[in-house]
């Protein structure tokens, strides 16, 4: 198991991947947060065009490194998180999605 959080998304934006250490975090069960948009229901207004252009420039193989960001937890706490976010390949080495890992 990881000690960083690590969130991966699919081409949509919607949560393919939430590891321990982000529920840990968040009070969120992976259950909980599957296929759900990361941006709308778990990032704060303030933030979520900015999460979403660097989703979005991972997606395109553009890698950003230390993004810090406010994740809302389960009892509404906003937590500062701080990831790279990068490309999440097939076999093929064609984009299927976004990894963030803090």
């Amino acid at each position: 198991t990881a000690n960083a959080p690590i969130i991966g998304c699919d081409h949509n934006g919607m949560v393919n991947e939430w590891n321990n250490k982000v529920v840990e975090i968040t009070g969120y069960s992976k259950e909980e947060v599957m296929g759900k948009s990361l941006v709308d229901v778990y990032i704060s207004e303030d933030f979520r065009e900015s999460v979403k252009s660097v989703f979005d420039d991972a997606f395109n193989f553009k890698f950003t490194a230390n993004f810090e960001f406010p994740i809302f937890t389960k009892d509404q706490q906003r937590v500062e998180v701080m990831m790279n976010a990068t490309t999440r390949c097939n076999v093929k080495g064609e984009a299927i999605g976004v990894l963030g890992v803090g």
